[in-house]
């Protein structure tokens, strides 16, 4: 065994597995699999151009050199982003933990109530600093946030404003660049009006729907909106604030002064920097917005025994289910991180942040006296950690870079620099000590903080926040990480078992991808310094650029969406800058097959397109006569085709170069959704097929952990024509020569994690990458036959085959009473997380085993399906059996009482290898309606939620 080769520690079945589980699918090797599995024509002619595969020893040396390439200055350029301190107790228990950064999206409540406690915690923590009443699981990043707040207040003017066309939004001229670059991106295709200026000279015409604040505003400054709110509300205008959550601690609260959306990042409630994220931004807003609040919620329902449970609540805001309904294609959250930052805020307790909050605080009022003491004049009246003084910009960046320190320069005569938590008094002397220098001046030095603009103002907030009993019970180390650990064993993880979720590739998330996250050269890097301090970060995105081109066929990448959906959105936009580009801005139909992902139509409609929807043949696959039937209707004005290959019905379609030859015909290009892109890597590619741009979803094919439903990377890569397009950053230079506005915060999105699919590609090489897809392939056909006697598959390939994933019909069940919820419940009693239910066809489910489970692990989930079949056929009492009352707790199993129609064994214990590993759900069906008529998001006392019905 060669020890050296990650591939062979990746791919889950073992040399000597092969050929039983290639005899199983009756082929006499993996290469007649593959020719049986694509159809021709399609396939690489060559292996891919890139460098051979490094060893994990290899890899970790390489990347431990590249590290010592950024530089770790101190950083007060603020703008959004602060160097926060990560409790070791949160980074070893949570960040670096793979129960918790393996776990899906947490739609199967009854094994993810750990998360989902985490998340409700995040939302307390979030409705207490903004005052407003409901909060959701966190969004993308600021920006995006503040795109959404946006959005929303659009989705819900009053009926005279939509009569009239009211469409202006007016943005304060004191909101942070990359959010108004972000605000222009999603303002211009929804035909939104933005009117950029001061708020204080804002004549709240009726022309407006809604308005966009800072708190505190770009420069520093805190400005007391509640005069400003109060005219806006009486001119029938809705008000968005930007809030900073640290300065909430201090600051009084937007809902108290009225505001219906408040947005933010809570990156500075200990994330790392990481040149830019991934962070968890908030959204909170009024209860009467609930239906219109983007991303997920989560709520207090109950379960079968009436005991308090947790669920996603309200789950038509996955944009899934509203499609080209939908107002937003969010339908990722940044879990992980939001977890992260709602353990801050338990472990801190409101005490503990109003320490951080005042040390940061006193730290900028002490440094604001010293320089004024040294003769510069600083211009914010109130402020809470950020300074604007009057000095020659060019000397003071010459000398604090040879010092190095970077501090903010908006124009030629201001410096701006940002306190933190990080920051000590050593650092402001330093500080001090610059200026001086520059001054020809003697350094004065800061030796207490005891110095406060923010007492006794206006603005100074005077109510409690974080009261509940989670955030005042576990300061001390070992009660927060006996807490974190209770909330660990509720959820099933990879850890544990597969998790099969079609079109979600969970794959192996591998330690040596993960470890450089925890290294200091690369968490500890702002987004906005100069690009030559963060040299290291730069060739490993440019590398990573050129291996995800090289994989696509493509001409260039761009890693700036942080959100597959995001991603969607961004290659849309991007299509439609080209169409515009060549004079044809009429060109806005965008077709969609009907078996399409449902953030395909949402991301449509968000890039201002029209959506057809083209049928889908008896085999699943696109109809291609009534393609080209409505290619052709509309060939003056398509603009693009939406489609997943291999198709979201899990089959390489073989007319798909026909079908983009067909879209390229009638002037329209081929947007490929990226989302089985597993079984594509090595074998085939977007633009063999015929595609000009396409998502990549790093959090699936690249191996990113799903972080329990987030992080995610979406990155485009397109063809030649669209390079000049791809999207830019207003404060460091990304993007083609003519680059549409930002799509994300930061230039080059959730730069930390790219650091992982870098991993993944760099250790897996050429050869890996295409066997890592081969494996992929193998394992669904094993699966699809081990399970051939006792489940129908709904769609295969002209010969047969499933490409990396399956679709299962349950619906034949029905007989016996069953749907397809009682089968993924019931999976639960045997230790494996449901497949995808009902997608992208109700009544089935969808399967994808990926290359990292072995033989022995498919073995185990093919018996348990095949199990739950014979209990399905044994069914006698349709309404109490085995599945219906799936799945069965610790709690029912050791009652004293047990008066169901089969023994304990059976529901606990069906089979034998479930006793040796035996996962117990920590609550019992959970009851989604209730949870919807009773909407309660944040962790009050249980009394509450149980006397609301």
């Amino acid at each position: 065994m060669n020890t050296d080769s990650f591939a062979l520690r990746h791919i889950g079945p073992r040399p000597e597995n092969i050929s039983e589980m290639l005899k199983t699918i009756g082929v006499d090797s993996l290469d007649q699999l593959i020719y049986e599995t694509l159809p021709d024509g399609i396939k690489l002619e060559k292996e891919l151009d890139l460098p051979e595969a490094l060893s994990e020893q290899e890899y970790l040396e390489h990347i431990t050199k590249l590290a010592q390439k950024n530089k770790l200055f101190k950083t007060y350029i603020g703008l959004g982003y602060h160097q926060a301190i990560i409790p070791p107790v949160i980074q070893r228990n949570i960040l670096e933990n793979p129960g918790w950064y393996t776990a899906y999206t947490p739609y199967q409540a009854e094994i993810a109530q750990g998360r989902l406690e985490a998340l409700v915690n995040f939302q307390t923590m979030i409705v207490d600093l903004t005052g407003l009443e409901l909060a959701n699981a966190s969004l993308l990043d600021e920006a995006t946030a503040a795109a959404e707040a946006m959005t929303l207040l659009f989705a819900v003017r009053d009926r005279a404003q939509k009569k009239d066309k009211v469409v202006k939004f007016f943005v304060s001229e004191e909101v942070l660049p990359q959010t108004l670059s972000l605000l222009e991106t999603r303002a211009e295709p929804l035909a939104i009006e933005l009117v950029v200026g001061n708020h204080e000279e804002f004549d709240f015409s009726s022309e407006f729907f809604g308005a966009l604040v800072q708190y505190p505003g770009a420069s520093g400054e805190i400005y007391d909106y509640a005069g400003f709110v109060q005219k806006a509300n009486d001119a029938g205008i809705k008000v968005a604030v930007a809030a900073d959550i640290l300065s909430l601690v201090k600051l009084r609260a937007p809902g108290e002064f009225g505001a219906d959306v408040v947005v933010g990042t809570t990156q500075r409630f200990g994330i790392p920097l990481g040149y830019g994220g991934p962070h968890a931004a908030f959204f909170a807003t009024k209860e009467a917005y609930k239906r219109n609040i983007p991303g997920r919620i989560i709520g207090v329902t109950k379960d079968a025994d009436g005991k308090p449970a947790l669920r996603m609540a309200l789950q038509t805001r996955e944009q899934h289910i509203k499609r080209d309904k939908a107002t937003s294609n969010i339908c990722t959250a940044q879990v992980l991180l939001a977890v992260m930052a709602g353990m801050y805020a338990v472990y801190h307790g409101p005490k503990g942040l109003e320490y951080i909050a005042n040390k940061v605080h006193r730290s900028t009022a002490e440094l604001a006296d010293a320089l004024e003491k040294l003769g510069y004049y600083q211009t914010n009246e109130l402020y809470f950690d950020t300074i604007q003084v009057k000095a020659d910009a060019e000397k003071i960046k010459e000398v604090a870079e040879a010092s190095e320190i970077n501090f903010y320069y908006p124009d030629a005569e201001t410096v701006s620099i940002s306190i933190n938590e990080a920051t000590t008094l050593n650092d402001l002397n330093n500080i001090v000590a610059v200026f001086a220098h520059v001054a020809g001046k003697e350094s004065i030095k800061i030796e207490t903080l005891e110095k406060s603009v923010l007492e006794n103002q206006s603005v100074s907030r005077d109510t409690e926040f974080l009261t509940n009993e989670v955030f005042n019970k576990y300061h001390s180390e070992t009660e927060l990480m006996r807490y974190i650990k209770k909330l660990e064993r509720k959820d099933l993880s990879l850890n544990h078992s597969m998790i099969s979720l079609g079109s979600c590739t969970m794959k192996l998330n591998a330690a040596a991808e993960m470890l450089p996250l925890s290294y200091p050269q690369w968490g500890n890097i702002h987004p906005f310094v100069p690009v030559d301090q963060a040299a290291g970060y730069q060739e490993v995105l440019k590398r990573l650029e050129d291996q995800l081109t090289e994989i696509t066929g493509f001409s260039a990448t761009s890693l700036q969406p942080n959100s597959g959906a995001q991603g969607e959105f961004a290659g849309l936009m991007v299509i439609k800058a080209y169409h515009e580009s060549r004079g044809d801005h009429h060109r806005n139909i965008c077709l969609i097959p009907s078996s399409a992902h449902g953030t395909n139509p949402a991301s449509a409609v968000m890039a201002g397109m029209k959506v057809v929807v083209t049928k889908s043949t008896d085999k699943g696959n696109i109809d291609v006569e009534d393609l080209r039937e409505k290619a052709i209707k509309y060939k003056d004005n398509l603009s693009a085709l939406m489609v997943t290959y291999p198709s979201t019905h899990g089959v390489f379609e073989s007319a798909i170069q026909e079908i983009t030859q067909i879209i390229h015909d009638n002037g329209g290009q081929v947007y490929m959704d990226g989302a089985n892109m597993n079984a594509q890597v090595g074998l085939t590619n977007p633009g063999k097929i015929g595609a000009d741009v396409c998502h990549l979803n790093l959090h699936k094919t690249f191996a990113i952990p799903h972080g329990g439903g987030g992080p995610g990377v979406g990155p485009i890569c397109v063809a030649k024509q669209l390079v000049p397009f791809l999207p830019s950053n207003p404060i460091i230079n990304t993007g083609g020569k003519n680059a549409i506005s930002a799509i994300s915060a930061a230039p080059w999105g959730s730069s930390l994690v790219c650091l992982i699919s870098y991993a993944y590609i760099s250790m897996l090489g050429p050869k890996g990458l295409k066997s890592a897809t081969e494996h992929a392939i193998l394992n669904a056909n094993y699966i699809k036959e081990r399970l051939n006697n006792h489940f129908k598959t709904l769609y295969s390939g002209e010969r047969g085959r499933a490409a990396h994933e399956m679709i299962l019909d349950l619906r034949p069940f029905k007989e016996k009473g069953i749907e397809v919820v009682d089968i993924a419940k019931r999976l639960i009693d045997y230790g494996f997380h449901s497949p995808t239910v009902s997608f992208p066809v109700a009544g089935t489910m969808m399967i994808e085993p990926t290359e990292s489970e072995s033989k022995a692990e498919l073995d185990r989930f093919c018996d348990a399906l095949n199990s739950i079949k014979e209990e399905i056929d044994a069914i006698e009492d349709q309404e109490n059996n085995l599945l219906k009352n799936a799945p069965h707790t610790m709690e029912m199993l050791t009652s004293n009482e047990w008066n169901l129609p089969y023994s304990r064994q059976e529901a606990a214990f069906p089979l034998a290898y479930v006793a040796d590993n035996k996962f117990w759900p920590s609550v019992r069906r959970v009851d989604d309606a209730y949870g919807d008529r009773n909407l309660m998001c944040t962790c009050d006392p249980i009394e509450t939620y149980m006397d609301s019905e």
